[in-house]
């Protein structure tokens, strides 16, 4: 039975490296939110070069091209700042938490207004604690919701931010009692109970969460648990939590076969189903839901970026170039407290390589995605990402 799973992750490892180190980003076992109240933040000049920290683990081994490409994405979104100059300063964290809270207060000491980075959480967190003293605000790579907050607001798109606008949207189509199938670990149970928040959040309900560890006996069991809930009527919909490079073709085989069928339950993914077309033709994916950033605005930003630097980009590159949008935009407004807590959260957020974004008051943030499905093994858009948001968010 577990030779399913040895199978899939052998294909699985065909991903790359990518979406594993993303991984790390978002769910570095042992990071803690930072709590600690920051000021108003860095006064800043609008008529002079505003000085940014910029903090990547440029001598990490494990980071690879990412650091890199980090770096290019953010002097990218320099040339195009209406008007406004940044002075990046680039420093070295090693990818270690102790490294990264030495060079922000080294930051911090030499002028910086602001900290984008680090990549990884419990750097980024080390990073934050050590200059909320000083009044800034680090926009980390991480996507981790458990280091958000106080002085730390994160870049990554959030599993919560993920869950609540597949749950709206299910919610709209009528499917509104909820089924979680989740792997036994940090990342899934991050990922229940996102899905649980947005239920919460959207008149929806959890009616049955089951989680599995990687091997065929735990995930027949857990589908076996959950298959009771769709017979009665109880379940309408089945949420995943996992991805392409755990167990996700296992699962969109395997409930499928034991009679959860997508006609009988909307299929609904936490993580990006459109970058493994060779998984399409699985049963479970047919007519899914799952969530993409705008299509058009990241081709545009991929595009620019290869004719910058004569390659594609990291997929987190990304984050980089709305780090520094992000403080272009708000510097750009000419005031002296513009990259402060208050400004950083202002509901109508900023455009980003991927589309719109906004940070919300307790950290995390809210990207504009829309939603997407398999049909005929062809991704098709059901739901277009919004261009602009309305109302202060969720």
């Amino acid at each position: 039975m577990f030779a399913v799973f040895k199978t899939a992750r052998r294909r699985l490892r065909l991903a790359g490296a990518a979406l594993g180190l993303f991984a790390l980003a978002a769910c570095d076992v042992g990071a803690i939110s930072s709590s600690l109240p920051g000021s108003g933040g860095a006064r800043v000049d609008a008529s002079r070069p505003v000085p940014v920290a910029l903090l990547l683990p440029r001598s990490d081994p494990n980071a690879g091209n990412i650091p890199r490409d980090l770096e290019n994405a953010a002097r990218l979104a320099m040339q195009n700042l209406g008007g406004v100059t940044v002075d990046l300063r680039v420093y070295d964290t090693a990818g270690q938490p102790a490294t990264a809270s030495a060079v922000a207060q080294q930051a911090a000491d030499e002028g910086a207004a602001i900290i984008i980075g680090p990549l990884y959480a419990e750097a980024a967190n080390a990073a934050a604690i050590a200059v909320a003293d000083d009044g800034l605000s680090v926009l980390s790579f991480s996507n981790n919701p458990t280091i958000a907050g106080g002085n730390l607001f994160v870049l990554g798109q959030t599993f919560q931010n993920t869950a609540n606008r597949l749950v709206s949207y299910g919610v709209r189509q009528g499917r509104d009692d909820i089924a979680v199938l989740y792997q036994d670990n940090l990342a899934g149970q991050i990922g229940r109970n996102a899905i649980q928040a947005a239920a919460a959040r959207n008149g929806a309900q959890v009616v049955g969460a089951e989680a599995y560890a990687l091997n065929t006996e735990s995930l027949t069991g857990a589908i076996g648990r959950v298959k009771p809930l769709v017979d009665a009527g109880t379940a309408d919909a089945l949420f995943l939590t996992d991805s392409w490079e755990g167990g996700l073709s296992v699962v969109l085989q395997l409930a499928p076969e034991q009679g959860i069928s997508p006609q009988s339950a909307q299929y609904m993914g936490l993580t990006r189903w459109d970058s493994r077309p060779d998984g399409f033709q699985l049963p479970g994916i047919e007519g899914a839901f799952f969530a993409l950033p705008d299509r058009s605005a990241i081709a545009a930003f991929e595009g620019r970026y290869a004719t910058a630097y004569g390659a594609p980009p990291h997929p987190l590159a990304a984050l980089a170039f709305d780090g520094i949008a992000a403080v272009g935009a708000l510097v750009g407004q000419g005031k002296a407290d513009a990259i402060g807590p208050a400004a950083l959260t202002q509901g109508a957020g900023f455009q980003g390589a991927s589309g719109v974004f906004r940070f919300l008051p307790d950290g995390t943030n809210e990207r504009g995605l829309a939603v997407a499905s398999v049909r005929n093994q062809q991704v098709t858009i059901l739901d277009p990402a919004p261009r602009a948001f309305g109302g202060a968010g969720f």
